[in-house]
C-alpha cells in the first residue's frame, strides 16, 4: 500500500506535466525495475514521433502488475512492459490492457505469442537455469551439474544459491521448471533433499547472483540460478575480456523455464495512437536490437541481429519445461505456499 501511495504522488507531481515544448506529446511506460534501453534508440523514437516518453519503474514484475491492477480505474501510464507468462493470465483476467494487432507481430515466432487477443504482445524471452562457477569446479575436480537431480547428490551439497519464488521472478521460474521436470506429486521431494544438501535460499537475484554466487562475488556458492544469456554478460561487462566466459548455463533438457516479457496499451489511455506507435517500435528492428546488451535476454523478433558476444557465449534451451500459463494462474500461489513449508518452515 506504502509503494502505491507513493506512485499515486510521484504522478500527481510529474507524470501529467506537460513538456516544454509545444506539440510535444508526452506518453508514459510503465516497467519493472529491470527495464533499460539505449538512450540513442529511445530518442529515435521521440524524434520520429514528436514525443517524450516517461518511465515509471514500479518494483519487480509482480509489483510493477499489481500497481496497474489498482490504478485502473485510474491509470498510472499510458503502456505496460514486464508482464511474463508466470503472471500473464491474471493480467489478462484483469482487464486492464486493449487489444493491439500490430503488424509486427507476423514477424514474432507463434510460440511466444501466447495471447490470441493482441493485449499483450511479445517483446523479449529468456531461459531461467542454472549457472555454474567453471574454475571453481575446475579446481575441485568435480563434475558442473548437467541436470536438476545431480543437485540432490552428497557431493553438491552446500554448492546452491537459490531465489525465494514468493520474492523473486527467477526464483518462481525455478520453481516451476522443478514442478515441470518432477510433476505436481515429485518436485516437493526434490526440494526436500535439496533442504537437506544444505540449499541456500535468499529473497532475490540480485543477493543470489552478486552476494552469494562465487564466480561473481565473495561468495561461496559455486551454482546459482540465472539465465542462460548470464554468461555472455560476465564477458561484456569484464575490464580485461576472457577468451571464455567464466560461468556456463546449464541447459539440458528439463532443466530450463522460458520466461516470455510482454508488453500492452492499458486501458484507459487518452493516447492510443502513440500507445500503439511505441508497442510497434518495441517490437521493431532498432528497439530489439537493443534488447540483450540493455537486459540480457534474446529479442522477441527473430530479424534482431544478435551481438557477438551473445552469439558466442549465450544458449537457448532446445527443450525448457512448458506449463501453460492457466495451468501456473490456476496454481502458482499453491506451489508456492507448499514449496515454502518445505524448504522455509
Amino acid at each position: 500500500m506504502k509503494t502505491y501511495v507513493f506512485l499515486i504522488a510521484l504522478c500527481m507531481t510529474g507524470c501529467n506535466q506537460n513538456p516544454a515544448n509545444e506539440g510535444v506529446q508526452e506518453i508514459i511506460l510503465m516497467t519493472h525495475d529491470s527495464f533499460s534501453v539505449s538512450k540513442e534508440v529511445l530518442m529515435a523514437f521521440e524524434s520520429e514521433n514528436q514525443a517524450k516518453v516517461r518511465f515509471l519503474k514500479a518494483g519487480d514484475a509482480g509489483a510493477a502488475l499489481n500497481q496497474a491492477i489498482l490504478s485502473k480505474a485510474n491509470p498510472l501510464a499510458d503502456v505496460f512492459f514486464g508482464v511474463d507468462n508466470t503472471f500473464l493470465s491474471r493480467a489478462l483476467k484483469a482487464g486492464i490492457f486493449e487489444r493491439h494487432d500490430s503488424p509486427l507481430l507476423a514477424k514474432i515466432p507463434d510460440h511466444l505469442r501466447l495471447d490470441n487477443g493482441n493485449r499483450l504482445l511479445p517483446v523479449d524471452f529468456g531461459d531461467v537455469c542454472l549457472n555454474y562457477d567453471k574454475k571453481w569446479f575446475s579446481r575441485k575436480g568435480l563434475q558442473p551439474p548437467a541436470k536438476l537431480a545431480d543437485l540432490m547428490k552428497p557431493e553438491y551439497a552446500g554448492l546452491t544459491v537459490v531465489e525465494n519464488p514468493a520474492t523473486s521472478s527467477p526464483g518462481l521460474a525455478f520453481l516451476l521448471t522443478t514442478v515441470g521436470h518432477f510433476g505436481e506429486q515429485g518436485y516437493l521431494d526434490f526440494w526436500r533433499k535439496l533442504r537437506e544438501n544444505d540449499v541456500r535460499v535468499v529473497d532475490g537475484w540480485k543477493e543470489a547472483y552478486w552476494g552469494q554466487f562465487s564466480a561473481a562475488s565473495e561468495g561461496n556458492r559455486p551454482i546459482v540460478v540465472s539465465y542462460a544469456s548470464s554468461p555472455p554478460a560476465e564477458v561484456h561487462f569484464a575490464e580485461k575480456k576472457p577468451s571464455e566466459s567464466p560461468t556456463a548455463a546449464v541447459v539440458s533438457p528439463g532443466t530450463c523455464f522460458r520466461q516470455i516479457e510482454f508488453t500492452g496499451i492499458l486501458k484507459g489511455t487518452k493516447k492510443t495512437k502513440l500507445a500503439r506507435k511505441l508497442v510497434d517500435f518495441m517490437l521493431d528492428k532498432r528497439f530489439q536490437e537493443d534488447i540483450p546488451l540493455q537486459m540480457f535476454v534474446f529479442p522477441a523478433n527473430p530479424v534482431a541481429a544478435l551481438p557477438e558476444v551473445f552469439t558466442t557465449y549465450a544458449s537457448i534451451a532446445e527443450s525448457p519445461v512448458a506449463i501453460s500459463f492457466d495451468k501456473i494462474d490456476a496454481n502458482r500461489e499453491k506451489w508456492i505456499e507448499a514449496w515454502t513449508e518445505v524448504v522455509l518452515r
